[in-house]
């Protein structure tokens, strides 16, 4: 299984999203064609409700604690509450540049 399709199956399991997306980001950042190091996560889910950012973000770290431990190098996330997500239109932020230098440039 995948870095990609084992964070997708672990935050399905653990936090029952109304919308998920995981992007492999890798791509974007000074690391080998088919890296898996680099992720975006866009969850939205109940289990949000009534909890701070800093909350939500530790919910997920803890989830993916091995991933990040092993596999991961960057994780971004965004994550809403049903309402939030309906205020946001379902739009999300793009991500910023990698600080490190993109894959080929000097």
């Amino acid at each position: 299984m995948s870095v990609q399709q084992n964070i997708e199956q672990k935050v399905q399991a653990s936090l029952a999203p109304l919308h998920l997306e995981v992007v492999n980001e890798s791509h974007m950042h000074n690391v080998p064609p088919g890296s898996e190091s680099h992720f975006k996560l866009v969850i939205v889910s109940p289990a949000f409700e009534d909890l701070s950012l800093v909350q939500r973000h530790r919910k997920v770290n803890g989830i993916l604690a091995q991933e990040l431990k092993d596999d991961i190098h960057a994780l971004t996330m965004e994550t809403h509450t049903a309402k939030e997500w309906e205020r946001r239109d379902g739009k999300t932020m793009d991500s910023p540049p990698c600080g490190g230098g993109k894959a080929g440039s000097q």
